[in-house]
């Protein structure tokens, strides 16, 4: 019902009006419809006499009773909107209901508000949302009650190299690249995100199957599988992609998000997209537990080692022992040795951890020394090294540090350290030996066979003993490939001047044969399991005396 508008003579409450600098106008009911009594000339200007809508809202008020209203008012078409504030409020001693409409125009700091908000959730350098952008598409589809969706979380693997190497304008550079290519494999309507450093979301809307999302994993591989060239450089970048799936039923984003993260962690290991499974969650908790527990263990020294001695094949006598950390929480629980050190590699408590091994396996040595006299000082202690503590320790300060503390010459030390490990950083690792060399340490490669290690590496790297993998060990005398393998890689010692060491001897004849074969030392169940200290003393008294 369009109000009766009255026209306006100028008179005193007229000129009145004129002298506020705001839009404002005194609106009456009578009989039942609202009529604009008198408006001033912003109120003209602003065209707000004919806005759908005000009249009513004037009107009810009216009806309501109130003495006073205050709520924001929109006004005009999309690209030109005003913002405003509107007050209404009721003139008492009146024949009919009346009331004053004044407008507080808001418009500049609501677009400002809009844009600082559009800057807050966007990425500066790729222009894509940022993590706070893209919880807040994702809470708009969670709230439009979609019926399926899927978020997908990608890491760039290597990034952190790459920005090292070529600095962070080059790196900045290649993110740019990264997401253009990673848009240009979505759809339209797919929302690209830059929710971290190197990482990247993407919000799919599902028509019909789940696959979808595992087709838009496999295009966004495809495109990054294609080199990149910066400057002089062509870089080849490989990702892992978390997809976690989403309903009607889902209330939080944030849940959703973490589902993805928790499945991109998978991806790391398996190098395929990963989709969330609810025990996935399970998991990576309990890991979590784990990694607090280990964390309050190594502070509370609450630790031990364990030792496997390492015989001479052809005396039978012990040459030295491998150190291997166990743990039994404070519950009695006894803990898988793969998985916690997997955790500690994971979480950085791989470098205490370490340097507790270091130090703990030295003293226990020394321990050794004092009581059984001078023979036992050949009797060697061998400490693995994971690659997480060749990137993130001083190893041979570390090593320095503990063979000071026990009062050890270098020789006494051996550090094991697999293919994998060496392969990761080749230019770092042959600094980091050739510091432990010079200490007098002795350098083993764990698993030998099981690599990628190349002649060209074992000549370079100063690497004293190969540790034949127990896979080349088990069922050797069944298998006449495992004893070419075995007679290829003895070769290989002998030619490069190393020592051998077989692992996962299980039975004497196995032994007997490596000997034959010309393996200089061994390990297994077949000479002793891992000892606690006080036994693999008493073992080494008893094979050595």
């Amino acid at each position: 019902m369009r109000p009766i508008v009255v026209a306006p003579g100028l008179s005193a409450s007229e000129g009145a009006l004129e002298l506020i600098p705001i839009p404002l106008a005194i609106a009456r009911c009578i009989a039942g419809r609202l009529v604009w009594e008198v408006a001033n000339r912003p109120f003209a200007l602003a065209a707000l006499e004919g806005e759908a809508g005000l009249a009513d809202a004037a009107l009810a008020f009216l009806r309501s009773g109130e003495t006073r209203l205050e709520r924001d008012w929109q006004a005009g078409a999309a690209v030109e909107r005003r913002h405003y504030r509107v007050v209404f409020s009721r003139m008492v001693h009146r024949s009919e209901p009346t009331c004053m409409v004044s407008f507080v125009d808001q418009t500049a700091e609501v677009r400002t508000e809009d844009t600082l908000r559009r800057e807050m959730a966007t990425d500066s350098l790729t222009g894509l949302p940022n993590r706070g952008g893209f919880t807040d598409s994702l809470e708009a589809m969670i709230a439009q009650g979609a019926c399926r969706w899927a978020v997908l979380m990608i890491d760039l693997e290597r990034f952190s190299r790459f920005n090292a190497c070529l600095g962070s304008l080059a790196g900045d550079e290649l993110l740019i690249t990264v997401a253009r290519r990673i848009k240009g494999a979505l759809r339209m309507r797919d929302v690209l995100a830059r929710t971290g450093g190197d990482e990247f979301g993407v919000l799919l809307s599902i028509d019909q199957e789940s696959q979808e999302a595992d087709q838009v994993a496999r295009r966004i591989r495809d495109v990054l599988s294609t080199p990149f060239r910066l400057s002089d450089y062509e870089i080849r970048i490989s990702c892992a992609i978390g997809i976690a799936f989403g309903d009607e039923s889902v209330e939080d984003a944030e849940d959703v998000i973490r589902h993805a993260q928790v499945a991109m962690k998978k991806s790391k290991s398996s190098k395929v997209a990963e989709a969330y499974h609810i025990h996935s969650l399970d998991s990576a908790r309990e890991e979590f537990a784990m990694e607090t527990a280990l964390r309050r263990a190594i502070e509370n020294d609450q630790l031990s080692l364990v030792f496997q001695p390492i015989c001479n094949l052809a005396t039978g006598r012990v040459s030295g022992f491998e150190a291997l950390s166990r743990w039994t929480d404070e519950s009695g629980r006894r803990h898988d040795p793969a998985r916690f050190i997997q955790v500690a590699e994971e979480s950085g408590l791989i470098v205490p951890l370490g340097r507790w091994a270091l130090d703990t396996a030295t003293r226990t040595l020394a321990q050794w020394d004092a009581r059984f006299g001078n023979q036992g000082q050949g009797v060697t202690v061998a400490v693995n090294l994971s690659a997480i503590q060749l990137q993130r320790d001083n190893i041979p300060q570390a090593v320095r540090h503990a063979l000071d503390a026990a009062d050890l010459p270098g020789e006494r030390l051996k550090l094991e350290l697999t293919e994998s490990a060496i392969i990761a950083d080749p230019d770092r690792v042959t600094r980091v030996l050739m510091g432990l060399k010079e200490l007098g340490a002795s350098i083993a490669m764990d698993d030998f066979g099981t690599g990628f290690s190349n002649l060209a590496s074992l000549q370079r790297l100063p690497i004293d003993i190969l540790k034949i993998d127990r896979s080349f060990v088990t069922g050797l005398l069944q298998d006449r490939d495992k004893v070419a393998i075995v007679r290829a890689i003895l070769s290989l010692a002998q030619a490069l001047g190393m020592e051998t060491v077989a692992e996962g001897i299980e039975a004497l004849d196995v032994g007997q044969t490596l000997a034959a074969l010309g393996c200089n030392y061994g390990q297994g169940y077949a000479y002793a399991r891992p000892l606690d200290a006080e036994a693999a003393y008493a073992f080494l008294v008893e094979r050595n005396s």
